[in-house]
């Protein structure tokens, strides 16, 4: 399975990433490598699940975890053009003045797997028919999920480093969104049997 991860990039010498089949760069020239650590956290999330597929990394976070919605559409529509399997999105816009603009790149068939909300906004385009909609719930254990109403809850912390109070990592809606994608990619989760 190739499956893409749109975020800050990756750092493949990081001891939790397995592998890294390629990547890109959108919205600046250079590498794909990560400078923020995000995206690392995030691959390196799903990877614990699912270790034996084709990684790449989309960076379009460069110097902070913002980028324009131009540059995500840019992104989504890279996954396509490269014939991604399923794409990791954990992160959203909440303004809905672009929502038409995702839902004709998601009625071309891309398998997204997106934040559905953030603090209770619904986020875009992972609010969208079509997209595997992830939303945050702390109880549930981070190697399972529960789907309601076709939204697919899960714990937001990656796996725990040695050494570090559990709250203290990385953690929120981001990593929930990686958490159902490694559950996917491991063939845990069937959503083709969903509505």
């Amino acid at each position: 399975m190739r499956i893409a991860v749109i975020d800050s990039g990756v750092n493949p010498r990081h001891p939790h990433i397995t592998s890294l089949t390629g990547g890109v760069s959108i919205g600046r020239e250079g590498s794909c490598l990560d400078t923020l650590g995000h995206g690392t956290a995030v691959m390196a999330a799903i990877q614990e699940k699912a270790p034996d597929n084709q990684y790449f990394a989309v960076k379009i976070f460069h110097d902070e975890l913002r980028a324009s919605t131009d540059e995500l559409l840019q992104a989504l529509q890279w996954t396509l053009d490269n014939k991604m399997d399923l794409v990791n999105l954990s992160l959203g816009t909440r303004n809905s003045k672009r929502a038409a603009d995702f839902a004709k790149l998601i009625e071309t068939g891309i398998k997204l797997v997106a934040a559905r909300d953030a603090d209770g906004e619904l986020c875009y385009p992972g609010c969208l028919p079509g997209v595997i909609g992830v939303g945050l719930d702390w109880e549930i254990d981070r190697d399972t999920y529960l789907l309601k109403d076709g939204i697919y809850y899960t714990s937001g912390y990656p796996r725990p480093v040695p050494g570090m109070p559990l709250r203290r990592n990385l953690n929120g809606i981001s990593f929930a969104v990686a958490n159902i994608t490694g559950l996917i990619a491991a063939g845990r989760i069937n959503t083709a049997s969903q509505p």
